[in-house]
């Protein structure tokens, strides 16, 4: 039987945090995929660089960015980013693609999307992706034919949008709307909230226990989005991916909190390079016990 049926609504747990593998000491860049991010309508660059920065900062090779609005030259914040324009974000040697922080959903966003179903990576769909996703069935079918893996990241409403229903139905059964989401898009999907619920299209779905409410905040999506990007691109598979992005991200934001970072005024830039701390603890923790 499939152990992760087995597991079926089972907590996640802190295990998931050695499930990324240990890098050898011969280990290069290219050993840890490249990640391209895609979105930023006017006035949401901060969405893409959030994403972005939280691909970097867990583990990513390379980090590709590309707006819809003119392209920014550099992120002085963050200039190991490689910040493209559109017109060749796409010739990039891309392993994994997030859709979706900032993207507004014009007609260029659109087109946007349209190209990156068709491209051969890995995707991450997240925010407005979803939203257009959602309003065509065009979008849908192109989606379903593809043959690399999905993951969907939506909130409450994004979900209700996507299985046409309204948010009190997907609240009154989380895992199901979640499982459902999963089989109707043949993808790998974290029904956010509190109490987010990971799911796969064989039927699998865990339940994480971690994140607080200072979470309720601009950006932290657009940083879960990046966070699964990175793992995916190290070599995870989706489910893995998922369950340790997921609760990786809501255990950085408890410790914060634990340390009086929160929960008023708890961002997410703060809880990205909080993630990439309590990973490395506990990845050498687990070393010294060996």
């Amino acid at each position: 039987m499939n152990t992760d049926l087995q597991a079926n609504g089972s907590p996640l747990d802190a295990s998931v945090l050695l499930t990324l593998p240990r890098r050898r000491r011969d280990s290069n860049k290219g050993d840890f995929g490249n990640v391209g991010v895609l979105g930023a309508a006017a006035g949401m660059t901060g969405a893409l660089l959030l994403a972005a920065r939280a691909t970097l900062h867990l583990g990513a090779g390379k980090v590709y960015a590309a707006s819809l609005t003119p392209a920014l030259v550099v992120d002085f914040m963050q200039p190991e980013l490689m910040l493209k324009s559109l017109d060749d974000f796409f010739d990039s040697p891309l392993n994994v693609l997030v859709v979706g922080p900032g993207l507004g959903q014009s007609d260029a966003a659109r087109a946007v999307l349209v190209q990156a179903l068709q491209h051969r990576a890995t995707l991450v769909l997240d925010a407005d992706a979803l939203n257009l996703l959602a309003a065509s069935a065009e979008l849908k079918m192109a989606l379903l034919q593809r043959s690399a893996p999905i993951l969907l990241t939506p909130h409450p409403g994004e979900a209700s949008r996507l299985l046409a229903c309204d948010v009190p139905t997907v609240q009154h059964d989380r895992p199901q709307a979640a499982l459902q989401l999963a089989q109707q898009y043949r993808a790998w999907v974290v029904l956010k909230g509190a109490g987010s619920i990971c799911a796969a299209p064989d039927g699998s779905w865990r339940l994480n226990p971690t994140g607080n409410p200072g979470m309720s905040s601009a950006g932290m999506g657009d940083v879960l989005s990046g966070m699964l990007a990175a793992l995916l691109a190290q070599r995870m598979t989706p489910f893995e991916a998922l369950q340790l992005g997921v609760y990786l991200h809501g255990a950085a934001a408890d410790t914060l909190v634990a340390r009086g970072v929160g929960p008023v005024g708890l961002t997410a830039s703060e809880v990205l390079l909080e993630a990439r701390a309590l990973l490395n603890r506990a990845r050498d923790a687990d070393c010294c016990s060996d």
